[in-house]
C-alpha cells in the first residue's frame, strides 16, 4: 500500500470513527474505538490491505509472530497436536485468525494425514486471500469459517489473536475510578474519561493509573466453551498472571501499537495503519473458562513449552541460521518469558506434554 492510499485509507477510518462518536453523545468507550480501528470492514487495520506479517520491516511488514520467525514453531507445536488430536479421537484442527497462514501451513506439512481438515475461523477477507495463497498446496483440507459451528471437536488454537481482542481502558485518579474513553476535538481525536461502575479483578493502585479489563476476551472464552465436544484448545500470547498484570508499578497499562516493526503508545494517531494490542490477563481467562466448564491443562512460558515438545532436538538437527532463529522462541529477553501457552479441554483425558516441566498453573 503506498504513501498516498494509507492517507487516504486512515482518513476515510478517521471519519467513521468521528461518526460514530457524534452519533454516541460525543464519546466512544475505548474498546468500541479498538473494534473500528482494527476491524471496520475495508479500513480497519486487520481489515485492509496492508501487510501486517514479516520478519523485517524493508518487507513492508508492521511485526513478527513465531511461525514467521522459525519453522521449528510450527514442528514443535505439532508434537502436542499430535496427542491431543488422539485424545479428542479427532483429526480435526481449528485456527483462530490464521493470519499470514504459516503456522497452518508449519502444521499442515508436519501433520500429514493426521489433520483429515483444517479449519480457519477468519473474520478479514483481506487475510483469507493472503492465507488462501499460501495455503494452496493443501487446499482440500483447508476450509475458512466466519462463524463457530454447533460443535468442534479435535484441537483448536489460537497463536496471538487475543491480544488483539478490544479492552476496555479504566483510570484511577486517586479517589474513583473513570472509564476511558475518545473524543473528537476539531480535526484530531482526544482522551477523554467519565465515572464508571466498572473496577479491574484485583490490585491496589496509584493515582494516574490506567488498566485494561478484557470482557471480550473472557467472553470469547466462554463462547469456545459452549461449542467444543471432545476437544483440546491451545492459546500462546504475551501477558500475565493477574498479580503481574495488575501490578501497583504497572501505572500505564500495557496497551501498545506497533507499525514498521517499531511499537508506540499512541492507538489514537495513524488509525488504521497500525496494530492495537493490550497483553493477556491470563488469570482472568481461565477463570471464564472454569465457570464455562472447562478443564485446565496448564499455563507456562512459551520456551518450556516448546521445549517440553522437543524443540531442543529439532535445534541440534537444524542448519546453523535455523538454530539461531529459533533461539529467539525461547529466549527470556526476546519471546520464551513474555509468552505463555495456557491449554484448555472439555470431554477428553489429556496429560498435555506441553506442561510436561514447568507448568505454572498455580500462578494463575
Amino acid at each position: 500500500m503506498g504513501e498516498g492510499q494509507s492517507a487516504s485509507l486512515s482518513a476515510q477510518l478517521g471519519q467513521r470513527i468521528r461518526a460514530a462518536i457524534a452519533g454516541n453523545d460525543g464519546w466512544l468507550p475505548f474498546d468500541r474505538y479498538m473494534a473500528l480501528a482494527l476491524y471496520e470492514p475495508g479500513l480497519g487495520y486487520y481489515a485492509n490491505a496492508g501487510r501486517k506479517f514479516g520478519a523485517m520491516p524493508d518487507s513492508g511488514s508492521d511485526f513478527v509472530t513465531a511461525p514467521e520467525m522459525s519453522p521449528l514453531f510450527g514442528r514443535a507445536l505439532a508434537v502436542q497436536v499430535t496427542q491431543a488430536l488422539r485424545a479428542c479421537n479427532s483429526g480435526e484442527i481449528w485456527e483462530f485468525g490464521a493470519g499470514s497462514g504459516a503456522m497452518a501451513a508449519q502444521l499442515l506439512a508436519e501433520l500429514g494425514d493426521r489433520a483429515a481438515a483444517y479449519h480457519v475461523v477468519e473474520l478479514s477477507a483481506a487475510l483469507r486471500e493472503r492465507q488462501a495463497l499460501r495455503l494452496q498446496s493443501w487446499a482440500g483440507r483447508v476450509h475458512w469459517h466466519d462463524r463457530l459451528p454447533e460443535r468442534m471437536d479435535g484441537v483448536l488454537l489460537g497463536n496471538e489473536v487475543l491480544d488483539a481482542m478490544p479492552v476496555q481502558l479504566l483510570h484511577w485518579d486517586g479517589q474513583r475510578w473513570l472509564e476511558r474513553g475518545v473524543a473528537a476535538v476539531d480535526e484530531a481525536l482526544a482522551w477523554r474519561d467519565r465515572p464508571t461502575p466498572l473496577r479491574p479483578p484485583a490490585g491496589d493502585f496509584l493515582p494516574g493509573t490506567v488498566v485494561e479489563i478484557h470482557p471480550q476476551a473472557e467472553a470469547f472464552v466462554r463462547t469456545l466453551a459452549q461449542h467444543m465436544g471432545r476437544a483440546a484448545a491451545f492459546f500462546i500470547d504475551y501477558g500475565f498472571p493477574e498479580a503481574e498484570y495488575y501490578h501497583p508499578q504497572r501505572r500505564g497499562g500495557t496497551l501498545m501499537c506497533h507499525r514498521a516493526h517499531r511499537a508506540d503508545a499512541d492507538p489514537l494517531v495513524d488509525v488504521g495503519l497500525k496494530d492495537i494490542t493490550a497483553h493477556v490477563n491470563f488469570s482472568g481467562l481461565a477463570l471464564a473458562a472454569q465457570d464455562a466448564g472447562l478443564e485446565v491443562l496448564g499455563y507456562t512460558s512459551q520456551a518450556r513449552f516448546l521445549l517440553n515438545c522437543g524443540l531442543a532436538g529439532m535445534m541440534q538437527d537444524a542448519a546453523l541460521p535455523e538454530r539461531i532463529a529459533a533461539q529467539r522462541l525461547i529466549n527470556e529477553h526476546e519471546m520464551g518469558e513474555l509468552f505463555k501457552v495456557l491449554g484448555l479441554a472439555r470431554g477428553i483425558r489429556l496429560d498435555a506434554l506441553g506442561f510436561d516441566g514447568g507448568d505454572r498453573s498455580h500462578r494463575l
